[in-house]
């Protein structure tokens, strides 16, 4: 948690009085720097009536809300005309994540790859376990190199997710379970988090009704599945430069830790866009 001041003392800043006092005087409210997209669907869901006249504190941008719409549709969540949601918007309000990561969801019951979309999901919406200090780069590289699929680094989540799921079933104490976290510079903390997550999604599922694959999915399976939520962030490789172009003009580069880094795929699908 967090304490206050309790005495007297000294305060040290990392940065300068001129950069102090041109920093606005609280932080901006996060419904004014978030997607509205899962705030429009959880409204539409308990019919509390359209965003634009609902009476917010700090309202948004008519922007934002337009892009929330925008989203939505991409997602099949509502229907473009009328904006009511659709039979896989009223699916996706029950789901407590992303409408994007939501949506993935649903794409893989039908897909037949449900098991593996919620492991893959659950760790797309927490930070990732995998840590990557800058100055044991190479030392990281090597203590990962098991978890790389040089197909997809969505499929580097099922094999990092095997093995901590191993490493608790066979562990001698909690101390030693952490150091071999440690040595494949992994987050214990984080990976708990991830499974914990899983657990409430998996059982969020059977409530609605939502089956397991029997077998295991294909790599087309999951990542068609994938695709039906990151649209957006799906991107071509040019051939002038090493950036990718993907939708509305966007244009990224690849993550150096990615396990794609070498063999730079036509097309990417990104799992997050971070602007740097």
């Amino acid at each position: 948690g967090r304490c206050g001041r309790v005495s007297a003392g000294i305060c040290f800043r990392l940065y300068d009085e001129d950069d102090f006092n041109k920093r606005a005087a609280y932080t901006e409210p996060e419904i004014l720097r978030s997607s509205l997209a899962g705030v429009i669907l959880r409204m539409k869901s308990l019919h509390l009536g359209d965003v634009e006249s609902f009476p917010f504190l700090e309202a948004p941008a008519p922007r934002m809300i337009t892009d929330g719409y925008q989203l939505l549709a991409e997602l099949g969540a509502i229907n473009e005309t009328t904006k009511e949601l659709t039979k896989v918007g009223v699916e996706l309000a029950k789901l407590p994540l992303d409408p994007k990561i939501g949506r993935m969801i649903i794409a893989a019951r039908e897909g037949g790859c449900l098991h593996e979309m919620l492991i893959i999901a659950s760790a797309l919406s927490v930070q990732d376990p995998r840590e990557r200090p800058y100055e044991a780069r190479e030392a990281v590289d090597r203590a990962q190199a098991k978890f790389q699929d040089e197909r997809s680094d969505f499929l580097a989540y099922l094999k990092l997710w095997d093995f901590f799921d191993d490493a608790l079933k066979h562990k001698q104490s909690n101390r030693k379970l952490i150091q071999q976290c440690h040595e494949h510079y992994l987050s214990y903390l984080r990976l708990r988090e991830w499974r914990e997550l899983h657990a409430q999604l998996a059982s969020t599922v059977a409530d609605m009704g939502l089956r397991l694959n029997d077998t295991p999915a294909t790599y087309e399976q999951l990542h068609q599945a994938l695709m039906s939520g990151l649209l957006g962030n799906l991107g071509m490789k040019q051939t002038e430069d090493e950036q990718y172009l993907g939708a509305r003009g966007i244009k990224f580069t690849m993550f150096p830790g990615s396990g794609l880094k070498k063999s730079r795929p036509k097309w990417l699908l990104a799992g997050e866009l971070v602007e740097t």
